[in-house]
This record gives structure tokens, C-alpha cells and sequence, in this order.
């Protein structure tokens, strides 16, 4: 595995330990930020490791595209990647909620966290 990929790995790992902790502790907004954040990771260390360069984006659709170019496939839903790309924006500024049509509640949260968890499984299958 490259070393770049390792890194990206870490950071990606990091988000998603924090995402469990922030549901946790019901801090729901910053949970979201971080679920996305980890799938945007595990999807560049993808790329990196399958020399596809690195897209320098926070979409998680523009990554996944990127990545089917490759080849390569993954289980995540238009609907999750459609979501996922909803909290990126958001979640940058003071708003009133990181979801532009709703307050993030657990079952929000735990739907993102289960597709971060998702996300890595499928990646780290394709790094063997």
C-alpha cells in the first residue's frame, strides 16, 4: 500500500471514530460533518492507491464517478452519495442545521455513520 494511502486512511479512520463519538454524545451537526468527511477520505486513498491521482473536490459523487471511470465499484446508493453531498456546504458555515431541509436527528446521523462504516469496508476490500 502507498504511504500516501495510509495517511489518507488515518484521517478517513479518525472521522469515523469521531462520528460514533459525536452520536454519542447527540452533538448531531458536527456527527455529519464528520461522516462525510470520512467517506470523502476513504474515497481519495482509492484513487491515490489505484494511481488515479486526487481530485481536488468534497463531492462525493464527482469521487465516486471518478472511481467507476477506474473501474471500480462500490455499494454506496445515489441516495446516500445525494445525502452525503447535502452536509459538506453546510456544515462549513453557522446555520441554523447541516441538512437543508431538516434538523439532524440519531436516526440521520446513524443512517451517515452506517454508510461511512460501509464506505470504508468497501474500500479497504478493494485495497487487498
Amino acid at each position: 500500500m502507498r504511504k500516501d494511502t495510509e495517511i489518507w486512511l488515518s484521517y478517513a479512520d479518525d472521522n469515523l471514530k469521531s462520528t460514533k463519538v459525536l452520536l454519542d454524545s447527540e452533538l448531531y451537526n458536527p456527527c455529519l460533518q464528520n461522516a462525510q468527511q470520512a467517506v470523502e477520505k476513504y474515497l481519495k486513498a482509492l484513487l491515490i492507491e489505484k494511481a488515479a491521482g486526487l481530485l481536488k473536490t468534497h463531492s462525493i459523487r464527482e469521487l465516486t464517478v471518478l472511481l467507476e471511470e477506474c473501474n471500480v465499484t462500490l455499494t454506496i446508493t445515489d441516495d446516500e452519495i445525494d445525502l452525503l453531498d447535502s452536509i459538506y456546504l453546510p456544515t462549513k458555515y453557522p446555520a441554523f442545521s447541516v441538512l437543508p431541509y431538516f434538523m439532524p436527528d440519531h436516526a440521520i446521523c446513524k443512517q451517515c455513520l452506517d454508510i461511512a462504516t460501509q464506505v470504508r469496508d468497501d474500500v479497504m476490500g478493494l485495497m487487498k
